[in-house]
């Protein structure tokens, strides 16, 4: 049953193969058996995730079901949850149980889905590692000794271990495609403001977005039938007709599927940085994608090479504004002894915060500040401008993007962690997606060494559904995704 696509389980629960309450225990089992390696989960309550599979199962004997009913689903502890602790991977939100429900949750909800537990992240989602959580780093599944990539690292190793089906993650700056593509799977980042952020706890308000991950990109579209929306809650929602992300997934056969669809290789993807192994595994895709029929175009994105730059300056300064709503007042860790207001404050960020999100909160108040602003920040949204021009041009030469989704496979744990510089390089290819709010996918292309390397498909705005029939042509012909950990069996 775990290897069985999402579309396979929910036909297996409406012809009573298995109940909810049998599938989600059998997850549970997983969970118990090898979380303690993998940390991929930070909280776990068996007796709430069974009772809202039995209550899938009374819908699923009504034949009031959706597509996901009775399907247990993973979410980054990044989203509110009633009644379940929400931490953000941090020490600051250790003791916080959520009020109300993100619009992401109340969505999996409304579809009957089973909330299967909170996965592991880095702090705040401030991470490429998902080693700065306070609750200690994920282990990747195909290798316990190496990262999952992050800061949605709990989410990938969760999946690619089949504690869960499914899960939930956020993308930032690479969050979702980075560690899909260090644990094997697809993970998706659509177009920003494709889904709401209301509950989510943020980061950078204008470049978090949350998406899918899972095995397939098929699965990935089923995920984000659910996932999309306008909430009039989130002022950056936008307010567009419902899609079907699954509509062009059986369309287009024969032995050319993809004939007519133009991929665009960016120069500045194949100048070098990348592992050899790992650009061989993308130039093999991209052969395959010529014999699918697809026609390849080079083309250029001259100012990709500042997004790095242009991202630490802009995604720090609105963490630094984020991030004062955690004084220790109203909600969350409270420093045990101080003498004054000034010093609860100090002493409660102090001890509240880790090292990363400190370092990120100082970066951004310094580019924020008076005689800086100017120099950094504004100059920051200049280059963002001119990065989302430079695929604007892309586009009309192009329908699809492709590239390596990170320059390395999985690293070893502790490798990365003492130079903040080369960790922040383990997202060059994902961040100016984010920087532009445009829709990225990462899916499975192969093994180097014995690790995942992933495959990045970038698409114009909007166009979710053309990149995951993209992808699941290529997954069709291919059976990376299929791989699964042996330790894991």
């Amino acid at each position: 049953m775990i290897e069985r696509s999402l579309h396979e389980m929910a036909q297996a629960l409406a012809h009573k193969e298995i109940s909810s309450v049998e599938l989600t225990g059998l997850y549970l089992e997983r969970i118990a058996r090898h979380n303690p390696l993998l940390n991929a989960f930070i909280t776990v309550d068996a007796e709430r995730s069974l009772a809202q599979a039995r209550q899938a199962d009374e819908r699923l004997a009504r034949g009031a079901q959706s597509a996901l009913t009775g399907i247990p689903i993973a979410h980054k502890d990044i989203f509110c949850a009633r009644d379940w602790r929400t931490t953000c991977g941090s020490k600051m939100l250790g003791n916080f149980v959520s009020p109300y429900d993100a619009s992401v949750i109340e969505r999996f909800q409304a579809a009957g889905a089973v909330l299967l537990g909170k996965t592991n992240m880095d702090e705040f989602a401030m991470g490429s590692s998902n080693e700065t959580s306070f609750y200690g780093p994920v282990r990747n599944p195909w290798d316990s000794t190496c990262v999952p990539g992050g800061s949605s690292g709990g989410s990938a190793a969760a999946v690619a271990a089949r504690l869960s089906p499914a899960a939930t993650g956020t993308d930032t700056g690479g969050s979702i495609r980075q560690p899909a593509a260090l644990c094997g799977l697809s993970g998706m980042k659509p177009t920003y403001g494709v889904i709401s952020r209301y509950g989510m706890i943020a980061f950078a308000s204008s470049l978090d977005q949350a998406g899918p991950l899972a095995r397939s990109a098929a699965d990935c579209a089923l995920l984000l039938n659910t996932m999309a929306g306008f909430d009039e809650r989130d002022s950056t929602s936008l307010d567009r007709p419902p899609e079907d992300y699954t509509r062009e997934l059986a369309s287009g056969g024969g032995t050319q599927p993809l004939r007519g669809i133009r991929i665009g290789l960016p120069e500045e993807f194949f100048a070098g940085g990348c592992d050899q192994e790992v650009m061989q595994l993308v130039e093999q895709a991209i052969a395959e994608y010529r014999q699918l029929g697809a026609e390849t175009v080079a083309l250029s994105l001259p100012n990709m090479r500042l997004s790095v730059a242009a991202y630490y300056v802009i995604a720090p300064a609105e963490a630094s504004s984020n991030l004062a709503r955690f004084d220790g007042v109203r909600y969350g860790y409270r420093a045990p002894e101080y003498d004054d207001l000034n010093e609860m404050y100090s002493r409660t960020r102090a001890q509240g915060f880790g090292a990363e999100v400190k370092r990120r909160i100082l970066i951004g108040t310094y580019v924020l500040s008076h005689g800086y602003y100017d120099a950094y920040y504004r100059q920051a949204q200049r280059i963002r401008r001119l990065i989302a021009q430079d695929f604007a041009a892309a586009f009309r030469q192009c329908d699809v993007i492709v590239g390596p989704t990170s320059p390395s496979t999985a690293f070893k744990l502790g490798e990365k962690a003492a130079d903040p510089v080369q960790m922040y390089l383990s997202d060059i290819y994902t961040i100016a997606v984010n920087l532009a709010g445009l829709p990225g996918l990462s899916i499975p292309c192969g093994f180097a060494r014995g690790l995942p390397a992933g495959l990045q498909l970038i698409g114009n705005y909007f166009s979710e559904a053309r990149l995951l029939n993209v992808a699941h042509r290529y997954q069709q012909v291919t059976h990376w995704h299929q791989a699964r950990p042996d330790a894991f069996a």
